[in-house]
């Protein structure tokens, strides 16, 4: 196997300003079994049971008996103002783009086909570099659904199906499929 130290335990917003540090940037957060290096050098092995959203401030505990803080690594981010932030806030929603809602303005990674929708949506757009930790699922923590914005186009269907009768007492049931189809340029 390995003679790293292995990380099999993990703990929500548990870190203490003693814990060495381990800086990943939102994508690297999401992960299953991977090596880690701590930011003073040290090197270990994350082997969870599933693959988790790690957020910053999680602790790991490792084999060895020490614990290793996650934290949020600076990145490329978008901070997005606009004098309606609620509106701007569901199209970023509605295209399940990670989202870090701060006081007054927005916060998502840099993506140019998201920034010129909500140019078009008069949003006021600035680039930074900064530790991005967006909003988690409906229960607290977690990645909320969502799609990698690559070359290709995605789609995805939400299908129903009903019945009903018509009046000359004829009945039958079908299915209706509503998709929605979203293609990026880059």
């Amino acid at each position: 196997m390995t003679d790293l130290p292995i990380a099999q335990t993990l703990h929500r917003k548990a870190a203490r300003d003693t814990d060495p540090i381990c800086r990943l940037d939102y994508a690297a957060r999401f992960l299953r079994r991977k090596r880690l290096t701590t930011a003073d050098g040290r090197p270990f092995v994350v082997d969870l049971a599933q693959t988790t959203s790690l957020d910053d401030g999680d602790v790991l505990d490792l084999s060895d008996g020490s614990r290793v803080a996650i934290r949020a690594a600076e990145e490329a981010v978008l901070e997005v103002r606009g004098a309606n932030l609620p509106r701007l806030a569901w199209h970023i929603g509605n295209r399940h783009t990670p989202c870090q809602i701060e006081g007054y303005h927005l916060k998502i990674q840099n993506d140019p086909v998201i920034r010129h929708m909500l140019e078009h949506l008069d949003a006021r757009i600035s680039e930074a570099t900064a530790p991005f930790t967006p909003e988690g699922g409906a229960y607290g923590h977690g990645r909320t659904h969502s799609h990698e914005h690559g070359a290709t186009a995605h789609s995805h269907s939400h299908g129903q199906s009903h019945s009903h009768s018509h009046d000359d007492g004829q009945s039958h049931s079908h299915s209706h499929t509503y998709s929605h189809d979203t293609a990026h340029e880059h």
